[in-house]
Formats: C-alpha cells, structure tokens, sequence
C-alpha cells in the first residue's frame, strides 16, 4: 500500500509531449470507450479539475484534462480515479476523485495496467515515474509494492469487475 505522495519533483518523467505520436489517440480512443472524454489544453493553460496544480491532470464531471507537459502517469491516475469510482460519484466529480484508501491503491494498480497497452510508455516506465513523482510504499518502490504487496489493490479490483476473479 502507499503511503504518501508528494507532487512536483524535479525528477524527470515522461510527459505527454514526450510520447510517441500514436499515444494521444490511443489514449484518447481508449478514455472514451470507458466514457471519459480527453481534452487537451494549450501549454501553460489553466488545468481544470486539477488536484495538485498545473501540469498535473484535471478531473471535471466525465472530462480528463491534461496538457502537452501533463505527466502520463498523472493522466493515467486521474482516469484511473474516474473509472474506479460510481456514477453518483462521476456526476458530481470537480477535482478531488475521492475515495477511501484501498480505492486509492485500486487506482494505482489500475493506472500501472493501463500503461502497458501505451504506446511508447509501458509498466515500467510507469512503476518509475510513480517512484520520481513522489509515491512513498511500504516496501520502498512503486514496483515492489505491485509485484509484492498489492494483493489488496487487485481484490477490490476483482470485486469491482475491472480484473477477472480467480478460481
């Protein structure tokens, strides 16, 4: 489980401007299969929605709002809250997603999924940009937690039907 989080590290991590060109239509295909809409702003717009503050992403009602130097791994959680949570929930959403803390985890473990059908971003990349970001787990890494230590995480998941149960 993590711990604590503290935005606005000056370690380097992949930015949407940073991804191969394929990746903002992916991600913007995907999202709105799910019902969540994309919207792109101009660089040094006002981000809407936004929880910790420009460049992080920004959640308004079934609106994701990044911009092109919005960490992927802040779009991907922020999508990652609005998917976790209910439509009561949804249909009130202006920046703080909410939630309890195994939620959160969800979130987390969730968004390190979705990284992987990324173009030009992947698991990896992700579990890192999580640690230089500013995640804080118990075990010391973004990727020791998920491989070791986030069985809660994907139960709630399961009971969400957002993984598949185990027999």
């Amino acid at each position: 489980m993590f711990m604590s989080c503290d935005a606005g590290t000056s370690t380097p991590v992949m930015r949407l401007a940073d991804s191969p060109a394929e990746t903002v239509p992916f991600l913007r295909s995907f999202f709105e299969n799910l019902g969540l809409t994309l919207a792109l702003l101009p660089p040094q717009a006002e981000i809407p929605g936004s929880y910790w503050g420009a460049p992080e992403a920004g959640l308004t009602g079934h609106t994701l709002h990044a911009r092109p130097d919005t960490p992927l791994t802040s779009l991907l959680h922020e999508a990652c809250h609005y998917l976790c949570m209910d439509a009561a929930r949804r249909g009130a959403l202006d920046t703080d997603a909410g939630g309890d803390v195994l939620e959160e985890c969800a979130v987390c473990y969730l968004s390190v999924l979705i990284a992987d059908l990324v173009p030009g971003y992947g698991r990896p990349r992700m579990l890192r940009d999580m640690d230089a970001w500013g995640y804080s787990f118990r075990l010391g890494s973004a990727a020791e937690w998920f491989e070791r230590d986030a069985e809660d995480a994907r139960e709630w998941l399961v009971s969400q039907g957002w993984l598949p149960g185990v027999a």
